[in-house]
């Protein structure tokens, strides 16, 4: 595998591989942070990105998303390409990160999407955009899931940034299955709360006020129907759903 790119900046390292077909961003040996089909970069590759989108299932048309925490912008791509209209604000802490993803990941370009280069809790906590009817939370460093993204400090930032039937989504290690303190902080704000273990290491939270029941008949025609605009297995998810609250 080719290296494109290597740089550091105070956090640490930022890789970009290529093997031709693929395109990987990395932030330490053995890491991948993104990983990008060259021919279509709308299509996510990596199983908790994929995880992530079954948040459409219960806000189905969003207008305004936010992700926090950039990485290669494989969320971005997926969400640009398959929902016309839908305003996307990208927070990433770490500029050379932007830098990295604007010249090797495809990003589009257009009026529909802002990236803004600050810390993600100063951004809920001082926030001075409409609220969001989805929040992506996947932010990590070199070392693992950055941990105040689990606090209840930033749980609840984050949901004062979502509207009142919106969904928050979180990715995080596999190790924060059992972690009460965050379903109880969850549940202060959620109505309905699933997990989504990817069996790739990753833990997938999806909190929300619209409830749906994602295994009756609708709901999986619904996923079998976002399967195909977004071009992934969205219901090979729906299946493994944990049923948190």
């Amino acid at each position: 595998m080719e290296a494109l790119y290597k740089d550091s900046d105070s956090f640490g390292e930022i890789n970009v591989f290529d093997d031709g077909k693929y395109r990987i961003l990395s932030f330490a040996e053995g890491d991948e942070q993104s990983r990008m089909q060259i021919a279509a970069p709308h299509v996510l590759q990596n199983d908790y990105t994929q995880a992530m989108l079954l948040s459409l299932l219960f806000t189905p048309q969003p207008k305004r998303v936010c992700i926090l925490g950039l990485g290669g912008g494989s969320l971005l791509n997926a969400l640009y390409h398959a929902i016309p209209k839908v305003n996307i604000a990208a927070i990433e802490l770490r500029e050379k990160v932007i830098d990295a993803a604007n010249r090797f990941f495809k990003l589009p370009i257009g009026k529909r999407i802002e990236i803004i280069n600050t810390d993600a809790l100063l951004f809920l906590t001082d926030h001075k955009y409409r609220k969001f009817d989805i929040l992506f939370t996947d932010i990590y460093q070199s070392n693992g899931i950055d941990e105040k993204a689990l606090t209840q400090h930033f749980i609840e930032a984050s949901a004062g940034a979502i509207k009142e039937q919106g969904t928050l989504v979180i990715n995080c290690w596999d190790d924060q299955i059992n972690n009460q303190t965050l379903v109880e902080t969850l549940n202060e704000k959620f109505q309905q709360i699933i997990g989504v273990d990817t069996g790739s290491g990753n833990w997938v939270i999806v909190a929300t006020n619209s409830r749906i029941e994602p295994n009756n008949k609708q709901t999986k025609l619904e996923a079998t129907k976002l399967s195909n605009k977004l071009e992934i297995p969205l219901t090979k998810w729906t299946s493994k759903i944990k049923y948190i609250k």
